[in-house]
């Protein structure tokens, strides 16, 4: 069978809303390349949404996650748990930034690890309120979807939301809001509909995902963590796609110097396995009763093992230095481009966490059109892109950090090709 034959067979089973971004079927997939079943050969410039960091079927980590099923796959770590579980919450207290003592919950998915930060919040601080920005993105549960500042697809037709959950602009130069613009609407935030005694967690991407790739700057974050010591406000980093040395650093919150109070963590922390994390200070996250956190398949013995694989990965094979030559190698090239082409109104990156966003030079409105046709006509060159942005405008590259730099410099060149057919 094709892929077109397949994705007719998917239609007929799948629900409309569990879309894919691509009719193309996978049959193997090898570092930053894959292969789908017709046979075709793609470079990887998705990384499974920032999942596959070090790369796919990663040798070790395959390895590690074949010898632990070998012993067993699934126990439940609150009934009778096993040494990885607590192995590896010990890795990511050590690592996690600042220097309060830590403790670790694991989860299944990001949106558990952030409904669970939220409750950890809400248990320590007795308050209900929680204030998030506009164009965050932080999952797809309902708790999720009310604290996501993006309508389009994610909270269309869903609601309604909880209540208690409110929304102020993030900082972004390139969409002219500025640090004291956006400190200001806290201010109003707390003047017009709820007082800061009555909120328990300010959470914030340190760069938006989904929202574009904005980077917070560390004034901004300095102001929050400031505003949050003040008012007894619990801060919450999601960490979820900046982590695990994507952004040159294992967490983006490290460029800051800030420790928040509680840390949301999944995506890259186990290189393909579903497992997630919040990380916090000890004794908020001791807020929450005994059995009042956790999951059936919480923090997975196949996800453990991965977990503590992934970790040895970035510092042996130094990935956040890796991370940090490919966001110069692209935004070089991309910047290149943006001389030739005057419709990439910025570049900018983190890392290896890099965005080119598409604005129309004669009335600087989003080029989201653009966009969209540029991921198409990238697959048909054999590249896998990403876009994101709140208008959709943005095209987002996160190759794994392992790319062999002949690889990545192919993908670039495909990209140009497919550039070049559209304006």
């Amino acid at each position: 069978m094709n892929n077109s034959q397949w994705q007719e067979r998917k239609q007929q089973v799948i629900a409309n809303g569990m879309a894919n971004l691509s009719p193309i079927y996978v049959e193997k997939a090898n570092n930053a390349q894959l292969w789908d079943i017709e046979g075709n050969r793609y470079i990887d410039f998705a990384a499974g949404i920032a999942v596959n960091n070090t790369g796919h079927s990663h040798p070790r980590i395959v390895a590690a996650v074949t010898a632990q099923l070998q012993r067993f796959s699934h126990t439940c770590s609150m009934v009778t748990p096993y040494a990885s579980f607590i192995e590896l919450a010990e890795a990511l207290t050590r690592r996690a930034p600042g220097p309060s003592e830590k403790k670790a919950i694991f989860l299944t998915t990001g949106a558990e690890a952030v409904e669970n930060a939220v409750k950890i919040a809400r248990a320590h601080t007795g308050r209900p309120g929680v204030i998030a920005f506009k164009g965050g993105f932080h999952g797809r549960t309902n708790m999720t979807m009310g604290l996501t500042g993006k309508v389009a697809p994610y909270k269309s037709s869903f609601g309604p939301f909880p209540g208690e959950i409110f929304h102020v602009p993030y900082p972004n130069d390139v969409h002219g809001i500025s640090i004291e613009q956006s400190l200001q609407a806290l201010d109003d935030l707390f003047a017009c509909d709820i007082e800061p005694s009555r909120v328990a967690a300010i959470i914030f991407e340190p760069v938006q995902g989904e929202g574009g790739f904005y980077a917070a700057p560390p004034a901004f974050a300095h102001a929050l963590r400031e505003l949050c010591n003040r008012h007894g406000i619990m801060l919450i980093a999601d960490e979820i796609q900046t982590g695990f040395a994507r952004t040159g650093k294992l967490f983006a919150t490290e460029y800051l110097g800030v420790e928040p109070d509680l840390m949301t963590m999944a995506k890259g922390i186990a290189g393909g396995f579903p497992i997630s994390a919040v990380v916090g200070k000890a004794q908020v996250m001791d807020s929450a009763a005994p059995g009042g956190l956790g999951g059936t398949y919480a923090g997975s013995p196949l996800g453990c093992v991965a977990g503590l694989e992934v970790l040895k990965i970035i510092e042996e094979e130094r990935l956040c230095e890796k991370a940090l030559d490919i966001g110069e190698v692209m935004t070089t090239e991309l910047k290149s481009w943006q001389q030739r082409w005057p419709q990439i109104g910025d570049v900018r990156h983190l890392g290896a966490m890099i965005a080119m966003e598409f604005i129309d030079p004669n009335d600087g409105k989003p080029m989201a059109e653009l966009t969209k046709s540029l991921v198409a006509a990238a697959r048909d060159q054999g590249v896998i892109l990403l876009s994101c942005g709140v208008k959709g405008n943005v095209i987002r590259f996160l190759p794994p950090l392992t790319i062999e730099a002949d690889v990545l410099r192919e993908g670039l060149d495909k990209v140009k090709q497919a550039l070049s057919t559209l304006i």
